[in-house]
C-alpha cells in the first residue's frame, strides 16, 4: 500500500505562485510515475504533469505548460508542483496519484492506482 499526502493549497490571486507537495509513504518503491491532476466543480478530472521516478522524465499539459513544473525529491519521496502565473481557470481540487505499473496511459486518472485526498486551489481575478 502507499499513502500520498498533498499539502500547499490555498488562495492566491492571478498572476500569483503555489507550490503543491505529495509525501509518499509505504510501499513506494515499485512506482513507474507520478501525476498531478486537477478536478473543477462540475468538471472532469483532468491531467496536469508527470513525472517518471526512473529517470525523471516530466510531461505537462498543454495549458499548464511553462507556467508549472513537476519535480522530486528522492530522498523525502516527495513529488512538487510549481505553479506560476496562476490564472482563475487554474482553480480546482489538485490531487497527486502515483502509477505502480506501465501501463495505460500516464494522462488517463484510471491508469493510476493510488490518490491522495486532494488539496484545494483557488485563483481569484
Amino acid at each position: 500500500q502507499v499513502q500520498l499526502v498533498e499539502s500547499g493549497g490555498g488562495l492566491v490571486q492571478a498572476g500569483g505562485s503555489l507550490r503543491l507537495s505529495c509525501a509518499a509513504s509505504g510501499r513506494t518503491s515499485s512506482t513507474t510515475n507520478t501525476g498531478w491532476f486537477r478536478q473543477a466543480p462540475g468538471k472532469e478530472r483532468e491531467f496536469v504533469a508527470a513525472i517518471y521516478w526512473g529517470g525523471g522524465s516530466t510531461t505537462y499539459a498543454d495549458g499548464v505548460k511553462g507556467r508549472f513544473t513537476i519535480s522530486r525529491d528522492n530522498a523525502k519521496n516527495t513529488v512538487y508542483l510549481q505553479m506560476n502565473s496562476l490564472k482563475p481557470e487554474d482553480s480546482a481540487v489538485y490531487y497527486c496519484a502515483q502509477r505502480t505499473y506501465p501501463s495505460g496511459s500516464k494522462y488517463s486518472a484510471q491508469s493510476y492506482d493510488y490518490w491522495g485526498q486532494g488539496t484545494q486551489v483557488t485563483v481569484s481575478s
